[in-house]
């Protein structure tokens, strides 16, 4: 025991000599007083949908080969019997960002839902109206009717905040309520491969199932990001969307429900040291063109596959993924100034940017297929590359939601849809095109390329 005092006195010695220097870092805010200002700007969001109740006989895509004969005759049977509605529900977080019932969550949170109801922390329930969304930043606006003020979140400054402070998150993990977790902030600008602009803010703060849309708030009480994304498996890996990122589109969800986005119309790759040493580089810094959008804003301007940029409207392009990000924020008929790397030598070009098409992104056109279950992308040479992919024409499987008709029907990510009812695609315009002309319940045939493999796959349009 004495041994112990004395310890304690030398710590509390060493503290008091560090006092200032830890005070004035913030090393240890007073996480009693963040969640007492910030658990009322909090808010739980749940939804409900109704699905069609499917046979839990399924058979695989090219028939019962290798199946027993008996579960594929009464697969067959249970798939033709009459389908149950049934209702689907979900629980997920939300930010109040206007004293007048404006509230940010995530998009996959409140995606296809019909109903959505969101509690606030004095347990007042309301009917949530959803105003627009983002999906590629996975972000989407509701509004609740009160003629009460509303207790606001501040928001920060992302951009500001560094790894190693201290941040706490606060959300509904597994339906349990308001509920608070501490850590630190482990990474910035993480890409996880979620979407063409992954910008994440990484914290091994406890993010679960249910945080989703929540805020991660740094030790002033400022949101600094909205928590998104976990590793499955994983421990003490979160992401979060930075708060930058989701003030860009705020203003727009408001007034326009959907998110305007300058395009150049190029597809890029990373710069491998490899790919480096044969165009003659000292180092991988900047975005490939592998391909160029016919009478794209970069054709226009001159740009070609090969192509290395490097700067793109007076920021200098480190690695890959800062241009798409850079891009999507320019205002759309802006003439920028683009400087290339072309045969070693540093060229400059005006490119004028045009407004990005419905589920475009540079890098591909990719497009969530809500009644199928399943992201596609067109077919560029990245993708096929990446995939492994052997066919030249179609569009490519990059997602398949889970519990979706698609996954049921078997599509896998790197399949490639080349026809629907025998008619050939070449991009995601002429399949969502196909799609649309299906009502719910129609029975839609879709050829696939699987590796080698062409295979047949019948499905059902969802609600």
């Amino acid at each position: 025991m004495i041994r112990t005092l004395r310890l304690t006195a030398l710590a509390a010695a060493f503290f008091s000599i560090m006092g200032g220097v830890a005070s004035a870092q913030g090393v240890l805010p007073d996480f009693v007083e963040l969640a007492k200002k910030n658990k009322p700007t909090v808010v739980n969001v749940s939804t409900a949908k109704v699905v069609q109740q499917r046979s839990a006989l399924q058979r695989p895509p090219g028939g019962s080969q290798g199946k027993d004969p008996f579960e594929d005759f009464f697969g067959r049977f249970f798939e033709s019997a009459p389908q149950r509605p049934h209702t689907s529900r979900s629980l997920g977080t939300g930010l109040i960002i206007s004293r007048d019932g404006y509230i940010l969550t995530n998009y996959h949170v409140v995606a296809g839902a019909d109903e959505i109801k969101v509690k606030l922390s004095d347990a007042r329930e309301f009917k949530g109206q959803l105003k627009g969304w983002d999906d590629k930043l996975d972000l989407a606006l509701l509004k609740i009717e009160t003629k009460d003020h509303l207790p606001v979140a501040a928001l920060g400054d992302s951009d500001a905040t560094e790894v190693g402070e201290w941040v706490m998150a606060i959300g509904n993990p597994f339906g349990l309520g308001n509920t608070v977790t501490a850590g630190i902030v482990s990474a910035k600008e993480r890409v996880i491969g979620s979407g063409p602009y992954d910008d994440f803010i990484q914290t091994d703060a406890s993010i679960n199932p249910g945080n989703s849309g929540g805020p991660l708030i740094n030790a002033r009480g400022e949101v600094i990001g909205i928590n998104t994304a976990i590793v499955a498996g994983g421990q003490g890996i979160g992401f979060a969307i930075p708060v930058n990122m989701a003030r860009n589109v705020i203003n727009q969800l408001k007034e326009k429900g959907k998110v305007t986005r300058g395009w150049l119309g190029v597809v890029i790759q990373p710069i491998t040291p490899a790919l480096a040493k044969s165009f003659g580089l000292q180092s991988g810094a900047g975005a490939l063109l592998s391909d160029v959008v016919k009478e794209g804003p970069a054709q226009k301007a001159g740009l070609k596959s090969g192509d290395i940029i490097t700067e793109f409207d007076g920021k200098k392009i480190r690695e890959m993924n800062e241009l798409p990000k850079l891009v999507a924020v320019t205002p759309v008929g802006k003439k920028v100034k683009v400087v290339i790397l072309r045969n070693g030598k540093a060229e400059t070009r005006i490119v004028l940017v045009e407004q990005m098409k419905e589920g475009g992104a540079e890098g591909g056109v990719t497009h969530i297929q809500e009644k199928i279950g399943i992201t596609v992308s067109d077919l560029t040479p990245t993708l096929a590359a990446k995939f492994g992919i052997k066919a030249t024409s179609g569009v490519a499987v990059m997602e398949v939601k889970a519990g979706g008709v698609g996954e049921e029907a078997g599509f896998a990510a790197g399949d490639v849809i080349t026809e629907v009812d025998g008619v050939a695609l070449s991009s995601v315009a002429d399949f969502e095109k196909a799609v649309a002309a299906h009502k719910k319940g129609d029975v839609l045939r879709l050829l696939l390329q699987r590796g080698s493999m062409a295979l047949y796959v019948a499905l059902t349009i969802a609600p």
